[in-house]
């Protein structure tokens, strides 16, 4: 009987992207995050992303595959660090004693937003849209004299006016 002979064994792209990329991309990831576990994780993060993909297409693979191995490790900083933000302000409260999704606390900063609201509604018109042109979106006096065609110092009036009133609202209702 004839010896048959090994068929030459066709190794699809993915698989050859694999074998050479996987060992460089787990010493790029180990080198910037010191953790194994994480850098394989990243490593076949990056895999994933390629499948989704038509490798055969691909024009420059080494390219290609490091810059996603660069934004995998941006987004994963840019996630972390919104992580121990949260943790530092969670643990603020915590220190602080107050919880800030306590129903009644909810329901009292609403009900001071209300008053806030009424007393702006009760100011007239062209005082209370001076104010939160200054105030709430942040607009130059100067601006706001120059839109109203009057004068820096009746800006001004206009800003105290409604600061008086406002004050004295929130005051007279507490």
């Amino acid at each position: 009987m004839p010896e048959l002979s090994p068929q030459p064994q066709v190794v699809a792209p993915f698989e050859q992207l694999n074998r050479r990329f996987r060992p460089a991309l787990m010493a790029f990831f180990l080198r910037r995050l010191g953790s194994h576990a994480e850098a394989e994780d990243l490593t076949q993060e990056v895999f994933v992303r390629i499948t989704a993909m038509d490798v055969g297409r691909m024009t420059s693979s080494e390219a290609y595959i490091f810059q996603m191995a660069a934004n995998l490790l941006r987004d994963r900083s840019r996630r972390e660090k919104v992580r121990f933000d949260f943790r530092a302000d969670a643990m603020a409260d915590e220190q602080s004693g107050l919880d800030l999704r306590e129903p009644s606390r909810v329901a009292a900063s609403r009900q001071s937003l209300e008053r806030l609201e009424s007393a702006l509604r009760a100011l007239p018109d062209t005082t209370r849209n001076m104010f939160v042109l200054y105030r709430l979106e942040h607009v130059d006096r100067r601006d706001i004299a120059a839109a109203f065609g009057t004068s820096l110092s009746t800006v001004d009036r206009h800003l105290a006016r409604a600061m008086a009133h406002l004050t004295r609202s929130m005051r007279d209702d507490e």
